[in-house]
């Protein structure tokens, strides 16, 4: 599910299961044998994030709300809310945070705050303001002990998530909100550089900045900066898609980039090589570029 999709809620009033601290709700279950209210009223749904097992989803709102579901029933488990202000994005812990009731989902909201809930204590555990502008995406370092956030306004910042102290602020990509960022592990010195994680940021504006980082150590270099051309065509808002980045799951040295360059087409980009090996426009058949 995309971000601005609508979902359709229902079941009746909610009510609080740990007093009325903000950010721990528990809907109540449907009757037996009945579904949702089809009269219930439709919201926008900005984010969907899975757990690493896949067992569950989680989904931000519009209206300040994060819903945590269960795949295999279908059925809402628990729901986080945030009055006044829209939840636009989520992540999941990573699984080497251990066990399942260690599970947290860090949420960004539009007043710039990033606020941090316990799946299995139902309950908000920290909050924090990292930055003045909207946060629009968010992603946990491999080890699940720091979280890197990144703004409307093009700032990414780092945080600590049991002191909530942010101790990095990266400015390279202000002037254009930041729309994607993502972490993955790689082997100390490997792609000639140290630190055990490797993390990037995509902006608007189509770049995307590489780094590699040891959070431990305070450790954060530039790896990599890649800069497309804009596109040929503009969406009805007048403004350029989203600039989507991702690390191969099978090669984390190898980046699939989406909405970047003059046409619609997904890019290969390898971090050994320095370019662009695969182009794969949409609707053909994938090309490799000229020598």
């Amino acid at each position: 599910m995309a971000k601005g999709s609508d979902l359709a809620l229902g079941w009746g009033t909610w009510f609080p299961v740990s007093g009325p601290a903000e950010g721990s709700l528990r809907p109540p279950l449907p009757p037996r044998g009945k579904g949702p209210d089809p009269a219930a009223r439709v919201l926008q749904v900005n984010e969907v994030v899975f757990s690493p097992d896949e067992s569950h989803c989680a989904t931000g709102g519009e209206d300040g709300s994060v819903r945590v579901w269960s795949l295999a029933s279908m059925e809402l488990v628990i729901q986080f809310q945030v009055l006044n202000q829209s939840c636009l994005c989520l992540a999941w812990s990573p699984p080497s945070c251990g066990h399942p009731e260690q599970q947290q989902v860090v949420a960004g909201y539009s007043d710039g705050t990033l606020r941090v809930f316990s799946i299995a204590r139902t309950s908000m555990e920290l909050k924090m303001q990292p930055h003045r502008a909207a946060l629009m995406a968010l992603a946990f370092s491999t080890d699940g002990q720091t979280i890197l956030s990144g703004d409307k306004d093009g700032v990414v910042a780092v945080s600590r998530l049991r002191t909530g102290i942010t101790f990095r602020v990266l400015s390279d990509h202000q002037g254009a909100p930041i729309s994607t960022i993502q972490s993955t592990s790689k082997k100390y010195g490997d792609l000639g550089v140290e630190g055990t994680d490797l993390w990037l940021a995509a902006s608007r504006d189509q770049r995307i900045s590489v780094w590699a980082s040891d959070w431990l150590r305070d450790c954060c270099d530039l790896l990599d900066w890649l800069s497309f051309p804009a596109p040929a065509t503009l969406e009805a808002s007048g403004l350029p898609p989203p600039s989507l980045a991702a690390f191969c799951p099978w090669d984390g040295a190898l980046l699939v980039c989406v909405g970047l360059g003059a046409h619609e087409e997904v890019v290969f980009y390898s971090l050994r090589q320095k370019q662009v090996c695969v182009y794969t426009c949409l609707g053909q058949q994938p090309r490799h570029p000229g020598p």
